[in-house]
């Protein structure tokens, strides 16, 4: 029997279908057939795998590739994108008109900061300016909420849009409640898509660790096909793990989201180089050439 190697895997956020290739590869025992013992762990608030993986204390992170920039150690890396949706700013349809003519809107978001601002911006002025019209800043207000975006949008009429979404949650909710709307994103918009999750580690963990996280990637490309080849046996893995019950707009929500897992799971420095000049032209984060490739050396 071969022996096994203990791995901690933090999630960016609460537990949801994003993450079910790894649920299936504890939940099928494919992980452990292999000599891995896989923990999950789901963040109960704020929580910043980033120092947790300069601390080793943790294994493996997932987080998203902006996040990657803004947490940037000389020591991080990025093992491969393994999910991408789209991500953008979801609209009212009625409140489209008002937007064009660059009258006041009111947009909901669960981080109403300067940065997530700054970038909520740039997708609609980008937005506008591919449709021949310009908006101003001002006319602009992003409204501090959680992230029960259609919720919200249902309880206030105030409210013309939603900045954070991503399609295979919002878009299939608003779709479920028949929300009559626009979902502004990288196909509307000229940006690049940055609503993706990465496997991040370090130099040090990988090096301690090579076999056995390269033996995860391994299973976890092999997990993304089995979900996406028995949809039927991945939503009732979802639902037995995450211990909920089913429903008609979750069964809609793992649909959509097997389409979107990514196999083989490997760094690539092309796939994020728009979005790196993307940010650095808003002023959100720089990194210079060095220090982006380094991201992806293993």
């Amino acid at each position: 029997m071969q022996p096994t190697t203990k791995l901690t895997l933090t999630l960016e956020w609460f537990l949801n279908p994003d993450h079910l290739p790894f649920i299936a590869g504890i939940a099928t025992g494919a992980y452990k057939q292999s000599g891995l013992d896989i923990t999950i762990i789901e963040p109960d608030d704020h929580y910043d795998g980033f120092a947790e993986l300069q601390h080793q204390s943790i294994d493996l992170h997932i987080n998203e590739p902006i996040h990657l920039f803004e947490h940037y150690a000389p020591n991080l890396r990025a093992l491969g994108c393994f999910f991408e949706t789209d991500g953008g700013i979801l609209m009212r349809q009625s409140s489209m008109d008002k937007l064009k003519n660059n009258q006041p809107i009111r947009i909901c978001t669960p981080a109403a900061e300067d940065k997530t601002n700054r970038i909520g911006f740039e997708i609609l002025a980008r937005y506008a300016k591919k449709n021949n019209f310009t908006i101003r800043r001002e006319n602009v207000s992003f409204v501090s909420k959680d992230f029960y975006h259609i919720k919200n949008l249902q309880e206030d009429p105030s409210l013309d849009g939603a900045w954070l979404c991503f399609y295979n949650f919002e878009g299939i909710e608003a779709l479920h409640e028949g929300l009559d709307f626009v979902f502004i994103d990288q196909h509307l918009a000229p940006y690049p898509n940055f609503s993706a999750l990465e496997i991040l580690t370090t130099d040090e963990i990988y090096t301690e660790k090579k076999e056995a996280i390269d033996t995860f990637i391994k299973v976890s490309n092999d997990m993304v096909i089995f979900c996406q080849n028995e949809p039927a046996s991945a939503r009732s893995i979802y639902y037995d793990y995450s211990k909920t019950e089913a429903d008609a707009l979750m069964n809609s929500i793992i649909a959509d989201t097997l389409g979107r897992f990514i196999a083989p799971i490997k760094p690539s420095a092309n796939k994020w180089q728009a979005l790196r000049e993307m940010l650095a032209e808003i002023d959100i984060v720089t990194l210079t050439d060095e220090e982006y490739q380094s991201l992806w050396r293993l």
